[in-house]
């Protein structure tokens, strides 16, 4: 399955969610291709700090010369994390995949840039149906803070998305473990954004974890 993790909007978080799958994926025996086609090249650079420390396993990523149908396939999961810098790339991307996962922070401008996105998305031409799906990534953790669930359940009522119910909080862990090369549930594996991730991947991947 090919996998474009984004989004228009800059501080998703969808690179730190493309390295976690990807390491997630590998701990599962699953043969996995990265892409990176984004121009900031975040997710190259967690994957060189990872192979750095040698940490395990270790993972490579591919650049926008493997963007066909013939390269993506080669792999049992693709993940490609792309960025607006290189909106050629982004709509080749969206041609050749079979779902775009969306990470959607709280706010009213990261449902507006989501929106776009989907128009965006519809735009393209392409020769099959398109799984888009939405989670809630970065959510408030303190139950005062009701903007999380608000954004929900907008989310929920946008057409073209299908919602699903696990989400990412804004946990500092998150930060530290990618700044240093390893996925969160490497870091702490008993921690509740270990949790929240290990829900997230089986909501994503059901047939890993069935």
């Amino acid at each position: 399955m090919i996998t474009i993790v984004g989004s228009l909007k800059g501080g998703s978080g969808k690179s730190t969610l493309t390295f976690n799958l990807a390491v997630w994926l590998a701990l599962a025996e699953v043969n996995v291709m990265l892409v990176d086609v984004d121009p900031q090249a975040t997710l190259s650079d967690v994957i060189e700090v990872r192979n750095e420390e040698r940490f395990t396993p270790a993972l490579t990523t591919q650049g926008k010369n493997v963007l066909t149908a013939k390269h993506l396939q080669t792999a049992a999961e693709t993940l490609i994390d792309v960025g607006t810098s290189d909106m050629e790339s982004m709509r080749l991307a969206l041609t050749l995949c079979d779902r775009v996962v969306v990470p959607v922070p709280p706010s009213q401008a990261d449902l507006w840039s989501t929106q776009r996105y989907l128009q965006l998305i519809t735009s393209i031409e392409r020769k099959k149906p398109l799984d888009i799906i939405g989670f809630i990534n970065r959510g408030d953790t303190h139950h005062g803070v009701h903007e999380t669930n608000e954004t929900a359940a907008a989310l929920m009522a946008l057409p073209g998305i299908r919602f699903i119910k696990p989400r990412l909080s804004q946990r500092t862990v998150f930060r530290r473990s990618f700044s240093e090369g390893l996925a969160v549930f490497e870091l702490e594996s008993r921690g509740k954004a270990a949790r929240e991730f290990m829900g997230l991947a089986a909501a994503l991947y059901p047939h890993l974890v069935s």
